[in-house]
């Protein structure tokens, strides 16, 4: 008869955390892409501002110029160890949970990670500058997608499985989240046939830097609008990296933990999944961009920060939840 392992709380924590953590370092590579492809002669301060209001960092820099300096924003992202909120960070964070969770991961997910993390730490300044910096958010990127692959292909399908796959999902949604607010940050010209390039310009770069831009096209009209775009990242049930298919798939791994593994205690992570798809889907989404899509996008980061200390509550040991709205956990979440 088959015996199904327990799975300890420490180690559904990690893998919750190390699948947060990875998915992270892509998607801030993602934004820090799409806010190259937004900088132009003039408009260098506006657009990296953005990204650090986005991170919730104003306080890491002194003064609005220093939060504006594109050199000292990219140092901050890439190449400090210590920023919770940067690459090198999150990536030594999900290698040390990694390393606790040796009997539960793949020996071939171990040494792909191992190889990325080498790579990344060893980053200089010397690669932020103009493609470099594109060819190395590319690298980053294509990294943790072979470690998605990797994971895929190697993993056990038991409880551990569910909760990679649970961090995974709910990272996702926020940071497409993100993604989508970077656009809603920047400043567009007030002629009218400026205005309109400039912001098709800008859709472009999101749905490109989200992954989404040959899909987008292949459902979007030719003279596609905002709320096309806004409704594609946000709503879109087949897209992967929409905000509604993550949370979806999230209920999907909880129901899993309740059905075929009888794990108590999922009623309250499973109804605040429901509420969070409920409340995506609530409104029109001409009524949500006519109101103020900063707010809602911040209220979904909310609805996504209660979902994770749901699962925390349930599952771990002593869940230490972090602010909402802002990227990275109050502390290192390292077992």
């Amino acid at each position: 008869m088959r015996v199904e392992p327990v799975l300890l709380a420490r180690d559904a924590e990690g893998l919750f955390w190390m699948a947060r953590y990875l998915e992270r370092v892509e998607n801030l590579a993602r934004l820090i892409d799409v806010v190259q492809s937004f900088e132009s002669p003039g408009r260098e301060a506006e657009s990296w501002t953005a990204l650090v209001a986005i991170m919730s960092d104003q306080h890491k820099f002194e003064s609005y110029d220093a939060a504006s300096d594109p050199d000292a924003v990219k140092r901050l992202y890439l190449l400090d160890p210590t920023n919770p909120t940067g690459i090198p960070f999150c990536l030594d964070n999900a290698r040390t949970n990694a390393r606790t969770l040796r009997p539960l991961i793949s020996t071939e997910m171990w040494r792909q990670i191992n190889v990325f993390h080498r790579f990344v730490m060893r980053i200089d300044t010397g690669d932020l500058d103009g493609d470099r910096l594109s060819r190395l958010c590319t690298k980053i990127k294509e990294s943790v997608q072979t470690h998605t692959g990797i994971t895929e292909g190697t993993m056990y399908r038991d409880q551990g499985w569910q909760f990679y796959q649970l961090g995974r999902l709910v990272e996702r949604a926020d940071q497409t989240t993100r993604l989508l607010d970077i656009k809603y940050r920047l400043l567009v010209p007030r002629d009218r046939e400026a205005r309109r390039v400039t912001e098709l310009t800008m859709w472009n770069a999101v749905l490109r830097a989200a992954a989404g831009y040959h899909a987008f096209k292949r459902l979007a009209r030719a003279e596609f609008s905002a709320e096309d775009v806004a409704g594609f990242l946000l709503r879109d049930p087949s897209f992967p990296r929409s905000v509604c298919l993550s949370v979806r798939r999230a209920e999907s791994h909880l129901d899993e933990l309740r059905r075929i593994h009888h794990l108590p205690h999922t009623s309250g992570p499973i109804e605040q999944a429901e509420y969070l798809r409920e409340f995506l889907l609530d409104r029109p989404m001409s009524d949500v961009l006519e109101g103020d899509l900063h707010d809602y996008l911040d209220r979904v980061q909310i609805q996504l920060s209660e979902l994770a200390g749901s699962i925390g509550r349930a599952f771990f040991r002593d869940w230490k939840p972090e602010p909402a709205g802002v990227a990275a956990p109050l502390q290192s979440q390292t077992m």
